[in-house]
């Protein structure tokens, strides 16, 4: 909510390009739910190591499909500017791609927030009671962290994937890849939530590390942003 109102929502053009981006991944999330739902519909129920691997399958392939849907934005986008500067008096594009970059990441995260939060409601609801049967009664904390560390993944990811596409660098894109499967393998260490949340947190510092120098941050103006100066 904070990156929104201060960074965002001032600028009309910035609320477009947001709320393209969570629908672009909405999209995804469909297209990879469908599949899994005829999967799952197509397979044995009783069959417990198959409805796993199908689950397992089904978190593989909605990453890859986000991920694709990111560069398919990603070009939208560039055609976007280029009208931009068509239709500009000084030949200048009203927004860069970096800050394209940065407000689709955080549509995408906040997307991503918003339906992990539906899923904590509807269960929520019952039957039942978190931790009766001696499981851990950090369910529903563990997940707010889970959902916060995914929205600031999501913009880092946007940061670094368009600087991938931009400048032909595509060991950034897999790299954004690769971070967002192992972000979602780690959930499958669930109940542990310490093997989730806390590889979550050291990758999200890193990426946060590398948005940050990739956007012209230096130590110089961290040192500066610190002291408020």
């Amino acid at each position: 909510l904070g990156l929104f109102l201060f960074t965002i929502a001032r600028d009309p053009l910035r609320i477009i390009i947001l709320i393209a981006g969570a629908f672009f991944w909405l999209v995804s999330l469909l297209l990879s739910s469908l599949i899994w739902f005829v999967a799952v519909k197509a397979s044995d129920p009783r069959d417990e190591p198959l409805q796993k691997g199908l689950l397992i399958f089904g978190v593989m392939f909605s990453v890859l499909l986000q991920e694709a849907f990111r560069f398919l934005y990603y070009k939208l986008l560039r055609k976007a500017i280029e009208g931009l500067v068509a239709l500009s008096e000084d030949g200048c594009s009203p927004i860069s791609i970096q800050q394209m970059a940065y407000v689709a990441g955080v549509g995408f995260g906040l997307m991503s927030g918003a339906f992990s939060m539906i899923n904590l409601l509807a269960d929520a609801l019952g039957p039942g009671t978190v931790g009766i049967h001696g499981d851990s009664q950090l369910y529903f904390l563990t997940s707010a962290f889970m959902t916060m560390v995914l929205i600031f993944l999501h913009t880092f990811w946007g940061i670094l994937f368009f600087h991938g596409c931009e400048h032909r660098r595509w060991w950034e894109i897999m790299a954004v890849v690769v971070m967002h499967l192992a972000v979602s393998g780690s959930t499958f260490c669930n109940p542990l939530y310490v093997g989730s949340l806390v590889p979550s947190y050291l990758l999200m510092a890193a990426a946060a590390a590398w948005a940050y120098l990739l956007s012209g941050g230096s130590t110089q103006n961290l040192r500066r942003f610190l002291l408020c100066k």
